[in-house]
């Protein structure tokens, strides 16, 4: 008698930062950890496109780490493609993924609609991967789980959640199937960061899978309060506006918590900062709503997210854009693909008074990743925008832990796993992180290729 071998492999995530998407496969009877879309270079993009190796229809069950698109972004498109499962998370992981989600597939319909009014897609029809409709529908398959509450499927695998820092609900999740347990990091936060939990470790894995984002880096680890300060106030005294590209949910209400601590040191007093970005306002909400998973207490959340003028609609949007006085803008997208700050760029990247502050990971293939490269021209809207602004960058706000934060949460395990997966990274980072894993803990290592099976 042939006893099924418990398999594993990426469908994304694998050599490559973004589209993470991991198959437990037990016989007959599947498991997706995260259900990422693919983002960056055009090559990458074109993949979520592709079918999936798997048909939808087949997977038991999607845990979800998180709600950040690389993350969680392909769910609307696997529900309408035929899957009918639940899909776990924890409650504040859903309530982030349906805002973010629904403004995928809100945008992703709008981007059709310009390509084809403007006849500037090879497509005819352009159409969307997936609309809000797709959206709303993949919500519905949400089910919630606390952290540490153990889960029982019906195929016999159980899981459970733990924090894992980076946004808010962001979990680490242990799997046990068929006598082998396996522990996927989702991503991993910064410890001692001021607004999240420090990622909580795990004691025991035969196999652990890992993120690598800053797998070949350590982060700055100058105080961020004093660089975001000297850098606004340089921007401000010279009549400038600072626009900083940021990720909607974490990022903007780290910054605000930073300006909120300016703003108490008697810094900034007077330059008035906006929030403009209807996701990351709606995020804050959030914040406020899922108290216990983050560390500020309900006096200071009023505090800290009272500081910036909210702009809901477009035409406030535009009067920011069109207001020229020194001012201070956070809005999204993080790697400027996208979303209000475009418009922001398009005004201010030519004019040097101006700085453009980089908050976060920029990945390959982005406007971001351009302007921290050095680029003095944008392509924005089909149109080349030189960038004559000031491009700065703040590394030490990174949501993800780096190399040396990596091992230390590895070395919470008790005993070595038999085998340690390194995935979404680029590959000179998930290189270097499995070559310090194998000299500082002296653990076998291994950098998964896109599809690439292994039986455990």
């Amino acid at each position: 008698m042939n006893v099924p071998k418990l398999t594993l492999k990426s469908l994304g995530g694998a050599g490559t930062v973004t589209g993470s998407k991991h198959l437990l496969s037990l016989g007959e009877h599947r498991i997706l950890i995260d259900c990422g879309l693919f983002q960056g270079l055009k090559n990458l993009r074109e993949l979520n496109w592709a079918k999936l190796p798997v048909a939808p229809r087949d997977i038991d069950a999607v845990i979800l780490t998180h709600a950040h698109l690389d993350h969680s972004g392909y769910l609307p498109r696997l529900v309408r493609d035929g899957y009918g499962g639940k899909v776990y998370a924890t409650p504040a992981t859903r309530d982030v993924a349906e805002l973010i989600l629904k403004d995928s597939g809100y945008l992703q319909e709008k981007d059709a609609e310009f390509l084809n009014r403007h006849q500037l897609s090879r497509h005819r029809p352009a159409l969307p991967l997936y609309g809000a409709r797709d959206a709303a529908r993949a919500v519905e398959h949400f089910s919630t789980v606390e952290f540490g509450q153990t889960v029982r499927l019906a195929n016999g695998a159980a899981f459970r959640f733990r924090h894992a820092g980076h946004i808010l609900g962001a979990a680490s999740v242990e799997i046990e199937w068929g006598g082998t347990r396996i522990v996927f990091s989702g991503d991993i936060g910064r410890y001692g960061d001021p607004l999240l939990p420090d990622p909580v470790p795990v004691a025991e894995a035969d196999y652990v899978m890992i993120e690598s984002t800053y797998g070949n880096r350590l982060h700055d680890r100058s105080d961020p309060v004093d660089v975001l300060g000297d850098i606004a106030e340089r921007t401000l005294k010279r009549g400038g506006t600072l626009i900083i590209p940021a990720f909607a949910v974490g990022r903007a209400q780290e910054l605000l918590y930073y300006f909120w601590r300016l703003r108490k040191a008697g810094r900034l007093d007077t330059a008035p900062i906006f929030l403009d970005s209807p996701m990351a306002i709606d995020a804050t909400e959030l914040m406020m709503r899922h108290a216990a998973d983050h560390r500020l207490d309900a006096e200071t959340c009023r505090q800290v997210f009272a500081i910036a003028r909210y702009t809901d609609d477009v035409e406030a949007s535009k009067a920011i854009t069109a207001n020229r006085f020194p001012k201070i803008v956070i809005s999204a997208s993080g790697m400027a693909t996208g979303g209000r700050v475009l418009h922001h760029l398009k005004t201010f990247a030519p004019d040097p008074r101006n700085t453009i502050l980089l908050a976060g990971f920029q990945a390959a293939g982005t406007r971001g990743r351009a302007l921290q490269e050095g680029a003095k021209e944008l392509k924005i809207h089909g149109m080349w925008i030189p960038v004559n602004a000031e491009v700065d960058q703040l590394d030490m706000l990174s949501a993800h832990a780096d190399s040396g934060e990596l091992i230390r949460w590895l070395s919470g395990f008790r005993r070595p796993p038999r085998k340690v997966f390194i995935v979404h990274g680029e590959p000179e980072a998930a290189e270097a992180l499995r070559i310090r894993i194998g000299r500082e803990l002296g653990w076998q290592g291994v950098v998964p290729l896109m599809d690439q099976e292994f039986a455990l």
